[in-house]
């Protein structure tokens, strides 16, 4: 697996080197053609996925689920219950397979460590004081720190939306590049731009590009925390970044939408845009994920219907 961090070596090594240098590469990536990329979002949408191709596809994105709660009312219980329902999506069917990872407060990790032992989902933690990421840099840090001593496999970081919006990439690039570091060599680290925040399709490819030269395992829309979340334009503009990321580096990054997507419907469109733009490499939970707890149980119930032909309903799965 490559790594996450340029080498001494290469070329784009020096980008960050100063602001100026930060400033006048993102500035320098080519624009975003709006209408462009919004066509190829839509016209990805309305691809025919065939039964057979439905139900892989179906359980893939199942696989692919960062089953979520991050409330201020949030127990024990409901962790478990949550890690419990990740493990097994649906106790009646024991070929479902498991979400990716459950993502919880990091006060809450060490509940969800335990509640998933013995299996292959993994726990990611939210950090940085998310979702505004309003805070000093020692608190976020410490706040990463705390995850990752509890258990955590993976870590979702905010960026600095101000700092980022005022030009102030440096800032930007050396928080990630700190957290990485506190991430250690036990947790991924996914940065979450809030792209709802970022105005327009330009700052989301430079925030991209930005998020993985400072060593982002995964670059992810949004917190769900806003009204405007993953699309599938945004996504399909991340995915792009990821792919050329790769072929001018060789690091391989992943892609997380958050936020929105709530249908199986939905789920497939995503997934064409990722095989049709990134490629096979990235249709695995190693490297692309849904943040987007409702959706599970809409998958679950169109598994059921491609199984027995009937459609069960909501009141067959659990109330996340």
């Amino acid at each position: 697996m490559p790594s996450s961090a340029l080498t001494a070596a290469h070329p784009l090594k020096d980008v960050a080197a100063s602001d100026s240098a930060l400033r006048r590469f993102l500035h320098g990536l080519p624009g975003v053609d709006a209408v462009g990329l919004e066509g190829r979002a839509a016209s990805l949408g309305t691809r025919s996925i065939k039964t057979t191709a439905k139900a892989y596809a179906i359980d893939l994105a199942i696989s692919m689920v960062d089953l979520t709660t991050l409330e201020g009312a949030d127990t024990p219980g409901k962790v478990r219950a949550l890690g419990a329902k990740a493990v097994k999506p649906d106790p009646t069917d024991r070929t479902t397979p498991s979400t990716a990872a459950v993502c919880v407060y990091p006060d809450m990790v060490a509940v969800a460590k335990e509640a998933v032992a013995g299996s292959g989902v993994k726990v990611a933690s939210v950090a940085t004081a998310f979702p505004a990421g309003r805070a000093a840099l020692d608190v976020k840090l410490a706040d990463v720190r705390d995850a990752v001593a509890a258990g955590a496999d993976e870590i979702d970081m905010v960026i600095d939306r101000g700092a980022f919006l005022s030009g102030r990439y440096v800032k930007v690039y050396d928080e990630i590049t700190a957290v990485k570091e506190a991430c250690g060599t036990s947790a991924r680290l996914k940065v979450i731009f809030e792209t709802g925040e970022l105005s327009t399709y330009d700052n989301i490819r430079r925030a991209s590009w930005l998020g993985m030269l400072a060593g982002a395992d995964f670059i992810k829309t949004s917190t769900g925390k806003v009204a405007v979340n993953a699309t599938p334009a945004n996504t399909l503009l991340m995915l792009e970044a990821v792919r050329d990321f790769k072929a001018q580096t060789g690091i391989q990054v992943g892609v997380k939408p958050a936020g929105g997507i709530r249908t199986s419907k939905d789920a497939i469109k995503f997934l064409v845009l990722v095989n049709e733009t990134a490629g096979e490499d990235w249709l695995d939970n190693h490297w692309f994920r849904f943040g987007a707890s409702s959706l599970l149980n809409d998958l679950l119930m169109q598994r059921q219907k491609l199984a027995t032909g009937r459609y069960s309903g909501p009141d067959y799965v659990t109330v996340d």
